[in-house]
């Protein structure tokens, strides 16, 4: 069986699959809540400053094919629109930041897994946020910072996140 039967047979059951240096990784599809953050969250998404070459494009849940993995973040932000012929698959363009709302029970996944593969594939801002707890964990190549939600986060991109 291919990846893509795969995929569609594990959302029809109501699961997110994902892959990560090859090793297979579940999660359950998004609740009320977890959904009604990304909403606030991507409507905090700005872009600044005029001068900025990003057009700080997001996408929300969609499946990213990296080198080492497939993923599928709360929010990715890109630089541009992914070509036309990528847009309906996974894509392959590296995002410049991802943004996960932790989900109760699969904080694991979130806080542990998730940044450093993202940094490992050429992510250069990750963003976890904790819902629960208010956590903003904002992971780049060489820092990590915590912060409590509602924070501003201005990206490597040039674009701005209200957490």
């Amino acid at each position: 069986m291919s990846l893509s039967p795969i995929l569609l047979q594990a959302s029809e059951l109501g699961i997110r699959l994902e892959i990560v240096n090859g090793l297979p990784l579940w999660e359950a599809q998004p609740v009320y809540r977890h959904q009604k953050h990304i909403e606030r969250i991507v409507r905090g998404i700005s872009k600044p400053d005029d001068q900025s070459t990003c057009n700080c494009i997001h996408a929300v849940d969609v499946y990213i094919q990296f080198p080492n993995g497939l993923k599928r973040p709360d929010i990715s932000i890109f630089c541009r629109e992914p070509d036309e012929e990528e847009q309906d698959s996974a894509l392959t363009m590296i995002p410049e930041a991802v943004i996960e709302v932790v989900s109760k029970g699969f904080e694991a996944k979130d806080l542990e897994i998730g940044p450093p593969f993202y940094l490992s594939q050429g992510v250069k801002d990750v963003i976890v946020f904790d819902p629960l707890t208010l956590l903003v964990l904002h992971v780049r190549k060489n820092s990590a910072t915590r912060q409590v939600s509602p924070v501003v986060i201005d990206l490597v991109c040039g674009c701005r996140l209200l957490v």
